[in-house]
């Protein structure tokens, strides 16, 4: 039995690093909570106060909704816009759930969705209206054509505008928030967030107007002009808008992913997606001046396969980021940052599922479980992002601030581990086929965590925490056998199969036979890992 007090004086684990290569000098262990401040590189910083940048932006997104309100009051009149407003709000739920259930896995912070958002819905619409209306009336005067002018603003000018309005958002967070937007899932979410807004606003006019028209004309039910556009812009082509902003986020996505030394992709990328964003787009709206059945044609033959297409796309992409969790995390199971079946756990939605509910049930309060389960959620959510980090590191697409970002990913899921990694693998054991995990061995050197009769307090076995070769404290119904989870001694027995800590600057071992990683070779200045810090350091609570 290990004495409790050894618990606050274990030693992280070294850091795996992606080259054979010694370095001469290395980088600290991960500060103690409250010290660490990771601070990336900044692209473009102009100004210095946070609070400042983010009032700036607040105050001018509300002038623009000001600004949009009033404009589409005055076109739509009072009635007509309440009306435009309660009918454009209904998709909005829908494809903002739709949009969140793609980013589970790594899910991005809700103030860029909601930046995302309200650029769509504030600015991008205030853009698209102003910039609209000018050169649809510039055209007309000088072709004296007015219903030219009309076809030629929606199929030219209206892609190129609204298409480009709605990409600012996403140059700004890549650029901006560039730790947030780390692949092409990213893209995707955000560019549909920003093309969620402005749809919404956009069907507030159309609907509005409509209705309007509908109370000049007398005209009302299915045969009216509202119920018509309802249909086309609601129940039809909802994902019109998300589809072709979409295409811009994903030429970010793949340009936040490539090789920095690619400077012409990271460029070329962004903008092929935006031509074809706005290809899309006017193909879209010219689909009218087809013929009778030109917008049907163009709704069955383009419409719907390239939104097929693209949620194939979105879905695997999603998947991809699963499957690199499983690829990424062995390597940091075998140095002893996590226990051999976390990897497995976190690759799998349902086990994530899983072991956020075992958090929160194995807590005797609903607020300690609430909290448990929160614990248990940020794990999870910076494992995939440290996977991401060390995958991009492979394909040279991180910066000078990898060795960093790495710690404090880390410094992060060290924090907690006590919580999160006992419900981890027990998910692991609950989620996999009978006996996957049977022949599991026991966690490495420093991190794992055992099993040891628990104290119960009903009439039937319970979960609690306690030494891993000790006795734990378990919540349950009984007066049986509950299993403890507790940190494993530092010094594990011999023949236990823990892998051996490795010296700084070589391979460590892989896990249960599985084939080493190739060797990546960074440029200098990133690629370094913790050292293995002192017997003494002191863990986080």
């Amino acid at each position: 039995m290990s004495d409790p007090s050894e618990q606050h004086h274990q030693a992280r684990p070294a850091v795996p690093v992606l080259h054979e290569q010694r370095l001469d000098e290395v980088l600290g262990a991960a500060p103690e909570p409250g010290r660490e401040r990771y601070r990336p590189h900044r692209v473009g910083m102009v100004w210095r106060s946070k609070a400042f940048r983010v009032g700036a932006v607040a105050v001018a997104l509300l002038l623009c909704g000001l600004i949009i309100l009033a404009l589409v009051r005055e076109q739509t009149g009072t009635e007509g816009f309440l009306v435009g407003l309660g009918l454009a709000v209904l998709p909005v739920p829908l494809l903002m759930a739709a949009f969140r259930w793609l980013d589970r896995v790594e899910p991005g912070p809700w103030r860029n969705l909601l930046f995302s958002f309200a650029w769509g819905a504030c600015a991008a619409a205030l853009v698209a209206i102003i910039a609209n209306s000018f050169a649809t009336r510039w055209i007309a005067t000088a072709t004296a054509d007015p219903a030219s002018a009309d076809t030629l603003g929606a199929t030219v000018i209206a892609p190129v505008v609204e298409e480009s309005a709605k990409a600012a958002a996403v140059l700004l967070i890549f650029l901006f928030r560039r730790r947030e937007f780390s692949g092409v899932v990213d893209g995707i979410v955000v560019a549909g967030f920003t093309a969620t807004g402005f749809a919404f606003t956009e069907n507030i006019l159309y609907l509005g107007n409509a209705f309007g028209e509908d109370q000049q004309l007398g005209s009302s039910g299915l045969a009216s002009v509202t119920a018509g556009t309802f249909f086309v812009r609601i129940v039809m082509s909802p994902f019109a808008h998300p589809l072709f902003t979409v295409l811009t986020g994903l030429g970010f996505g793949f340009a936040a992913v490539s090789a920095r030394h690619h400077r012409a992709r990271r460029i070329a990328l962004p903008l092929l997606g935006l031509a074809l964003a706005m290809g899309l787009h006017a193909l879209w709206n010219g689909s009218a001046s087809l013929g009778p059945y030109g917008f049907y044609a163009v709704y069955g033959i383009v419409m719907v396969p390239a939104f097929a297409l693209v949620t194939w796309l979105a879905i695997w992409s999603r998947q991809r980021e699963l499957r690199t969790l499983a690829a990424e995390l062995p390597a940091y199971a075998a140095a002893g940052w996590l226990t051999p079946a976390e990897p497995s756990a976190l690759s799998s939605m349902r086990a994530r599922g899983v072991a956020r509910d075992l958090a929160r049930h194995w807590q005797q309060d609903r607020t300690g479980g609430r909290a448990a389960a929160r614990a248990v959620a940020e794990y999870e959510s910076f494992a995939t992002s440290l996977a991401g980090l060390r995958r991009r590191a492979r394909h040279g697409a991180v910066g000078p601030d990898f060795g960093a970002r790495e710690r404090e990913l880390l410094h992060h899921l060290w924090q907690r581990r006590e919580i999160a990694a006992p419900a981890l693998t027990h998910a692991a054991r609950l989620t996999s086929r009978p006996g996957a995990h049977r022949n599991l061995a026991p966690p490495p050197y420093g991190s794992g965590y055992g099993y040891g009769p628990g104290y119960n307090s009903g009439h039937g076995p319970g979960y609690g925490y306690g030494s891993g070769h000790g006795p734990g404290y378990g919540y349950g119904s009984g007066h049986g056998p509950g299993y403890g989870y507790g940190p494993a001694p530092w010094s594990p027995p011999p023949g236990h199969g823990h892998p051996q800590p490795q010296p700084y600057g070589q391979q460590p071992a892989q896990p249960y036979g599985q084939r080493p990683a190739q060797p990546y070779r960074p440029p200098p200045g990133y690629g370094h890992g913790a050292p293995h810090p002192p017997h003494g350091h002191r863990r986080p609570h």
